[in-house]
């Protein structure tokens, strides 16, 4: 899996999807990050598609959404999903969120066929918390690749990121810019000064530099390429510690449907 993504969380006029979508991969991106509730992969089909890059060449993932997690309709949504992507199978589905109509056994055995009938590469789950990965790998005959959650300079998930060691699974971050939070840290600016850089560099270096993939959204060219710009910036011993002694708590997606543990 590539280690940084473009995120499409809220990029719902399907021009400007399909346009940062097209620019991202032409820039170097081989990642593309989308879901069934985001209302948006026609369009970010249409972007893929408009790109001079093969397809072969791009890990494209997206989600189940919690209404659609029973068997039957793990099936059918995943297949609408394709098709509306232009796409025989994606790299990548997650289980959105345990949640909803979430039966760990009937779900996962469900993603578990369309892997076998290669329609999806790579199962992951999304909003996991490790009591949930254990479950869900103890259920799943494929392996598990990724586990998508929050995490940023705010929010470092330490025991989750300690779990995916432990347990072999990727992290993916999403809000790693902390919804522009980076950006109002003295700590973030006063690093990313230091190496004439955006304070978005330094977060998704950060990232990178734990060892947890990024999908940050944006839109236009400018953000698109800032954020691709992360993957040449190497941060110090000393820039790593003080954004890990960084002392606060602050979870930007926490719906009602959350785990019980974010309360």
């Amino acid at each position: 899996m590539p280690m940084l993504g473009l995120g499409t969380w809220q990029n719902d006029d399907p021009d400007q999807c399909a346009d940062s979508v097209t620019t991202a991969l032409e820039m170097g991106y081989r990642h593309v990050d989308t879901a069934q509730v985001y209302g948006n992969e026609d369009a970010v089909g249409d972007g893929i598609a408009a790109a001079d890059v093969v397809r072969e060449d791009i890990f494209l993932a997206t989600k189940v959404w919690n209404s659609n997690l029973a068997a039957e309709d793990v099936h059918a949504t995943t297949h609408q999903s394709l098709d509306d992507l232009g796409v025989d199978a994606v790299e990548l589905l997650y289980v959105h969120w345990p949640a909803g109509a979430y039966d760990p056994e009937a779900t996962l055995g469900a993603l578990d066929e369309l892997y076998s009938e290669g329609k999806i590469d790579n199962i992951g789950v999304s909003n996991f918390e490790p009591h949930h990965v254990e479950e869900a790998m103890e259920i799943l005959d494929a392996p598990l690749l990724a586990n998508q959650v929050e995490i940023h300079p705010f929010l470092q998930q330490e025991e989750l990121r300690a779990h995916a060691d432990d347990h072999d699974y990727e992290l993916v971050a999403y809000s790693p810019l902390a919804r522009g939070d980076v950006f109002e840290s003295d700590v973030l600016t006063d690093i990313a000064a230091d190496h004439g850089v955006s304070a978005a560099q330094v977060s998704l270096a950060w990232l990178n530099q734990k060892g947890v993939s990024a999908i940050p959204k944006a839109t236009g060219r400018d953000h698109i390429a800032d954020n691709w710009q992360s993957l040449d910036l190497e941060l110090s011993d000393e820039d790593i510690a003080r954004i890990d002694g960084i002392e606060r708590e602050d979870r930007k997606v926490n719906p009602d449907f959350g785990p019980d543990a974010w309360d």
